[in-house]
This record gives structure tokens, sequence and C-alpha cells, in this order.
């Protein structure tokens, strides 16, 4: 195992295969870098250097007792940048990965990242505040808060039904895809995965994309019922310098997964344009 030991001891968990441009891809809660498997083989394929992590607390890294918010995240992966020397890098976060990018750009990637991806992501901000009124409200979340602390081997059974979209009607569902969700889920620490629904779902990244300067693709899909595009990727474009986005009819939140071949065309041509 590929591990890089933090400035607070924390082990943090990495695959990093290939050579070329490299790709960095960031994980949604409460998985891990396995939930990129359909992307690292793509573009590795394509000739990609391709590197994920498992965020601290989930996956392999380690159940670390703090630093479950976003300060810590995006510091985490400067210096895993840092420590492989990557320059020229096009970030990809996923959901809650797609909020880590965003700081992390703002914050550490000047000089070192390239382009940003964002996909079904929780940027600028999910839940309904006094400056966010068509937010997600706080009771949303603090169910999620409390299913992953009191019923969380059950609650990861049932959630990637409207996480992929299975609970629509005419959905072929894959148990495969919803056993390896729950595999990867169960291997985090639940502390981690209760203190990060606060990171995800209040951490507000507004001023983080109107000071990203590089390219930015925003993709979501507008069936996605765990983070709306319409609060989410439709706000996101209007304060992003150069940003491009592309929403899809019918595709679920989990459609890297999914739709994968769309996904990933997308993502290409957006990195070689």
């Amino acid at each position: 195992m590929s591990t890089l030991k933090l400035k607070d001891g924390t082990e943090l968990y990495y695959k990093d295969w290939g050579t070329g441009q490299p790709i960095v891809f960031h994980h949604g809660w409460p998985l891990s870098s396995d939930d990129w498997d359909a992307q690292m083989i793509f573009f590795l394929q394509q000739g990609f250097r391709v590197i994920a992590h498992d965020r601290r607390g989930h996956g392999r890294s380690t159940q670390s007792s703090s630093g479950h918010e976003m300060e810590t995240y995006a510091s985490d992966v400067a210096q895993l940048v840092e420590a492989l020397d990557l320059k020229n890098a096009v970030h990809v976060g996923h959901s809650t990965g797609g909020g880590e990018v965003i700081r992390y750009i703002n914050r550490y990637g000047k000089g070192r990242a390239a382009k940003a991806v964002l996909v079904s992501a929780v940027t600028p901000v999910m839940v309904q505040n006094a400056n966010n009124p068509d937010g997600v409200p706080m009771g949303i979340f603090d169910e999620i808060r409390l299913q992953t602390a009191t019923n969380r081997p059950q609650y990861f059974k049932d959630f990637p039904l409207p996480f992929y979209g299975y609970n629509r009607e005419g959905a072929t569902v894959k148990e495969g895809v919803r056993e390896n969700w729950w595999r990867q889920g169960m291997m985090g620490s639940i502390l981690a995965h209760y203190e990060c629904i606060k990171a995800f779902s209040e951490t507000d990244f507004t001023e983080d994309l109107k000071t990203v300067d590089i390219p930015v693709l925003v993709l979501h899909g507008e069936d996605d019922q765990i983070v709306p595009y319409q609060i989410t990727a439709l706000k996101a474009i209007k304060l992003l310098k150069h940003g491009k986005i592309i929403t899809y009819p019918g595709f679920p939140h989990g459609m890297p997964t999914t739709e994968a071949a769309t996904i990933n065309r997308d993502i290409l041509d957006f990195i070689r344009s």
C-alpha cells in the first residue's frame, strides 16, 4: 500500500498509476478512492498519470480523531501533491470531493493545478440559511447525522438507491454496485463520516469559486436526488471566471459509475481542449 504520513501523523492512502499529465481524483462521502475505478482505468489507458486518495478517516487512511473539515481536507491534498511533485495537474472532484477540489485550488493550487472538474459537486453551499434561502433544510442533514450515528450499516445499504437513481421506475438495479458502495462506506470511520456531514453541507465555497482563475468544468445530473443541481451547479457556474457547464437529463448523483462512458468522454474532451 502507498501511504503518505501527513504533518499531524495521519497516514493518507493513495493510488498512483501511470505517467503523463496527472489527474487527481477526489471522492465523495462516505466512500473511498475505489469509487473512481471507472475513471482511473479509463484515463490510465488514455496515457494519463492517475492519482486518487482515501480522505482522512475514509477507506484505508488513518481513522483520525480530528481534521474532518474542508480546511484540513484541502491541506491534506496539498501535502500529497507536494510529496508527489505534481505539476500541470487536473483535479476532479465528485460531490464532497468537488468542494475539496475548489478549496484546494484556491488555497494551494497556484502553479500546480491546470484545470478542475466538479462532478455532482456540493459547491457553492448546500444548507439552507439566510444567505441561501433555497438550500436544503438543516433537518435533512440532521437526519443523515442521526442515521449515520445510530444505524450506519442499514443506512448505508439504503443510501445507494437514491444515490444511483435505483429508486426510479424502470431503473436497472445492479446489486454489485450497491454492495460496493456499502463496502467502501463501512471501511471508513463512523466519526469521520459523522463530522464530514457538516463539512459537505455547511461549508460555503462562494469565495473559492470566485477566486479560482483556471478553467473549471461543472458536470451535474438533472435527476440528482442527493445534491440538487438547481442549488449547486447552476449557481456555481455563475461564480466561476472560466467555467463551462454540462447538465444531463435523467442522470443521478452517482453518474461517474452509472454513466461512466459519457462522463469520461466529457472530462477527456475538456482536458484536451
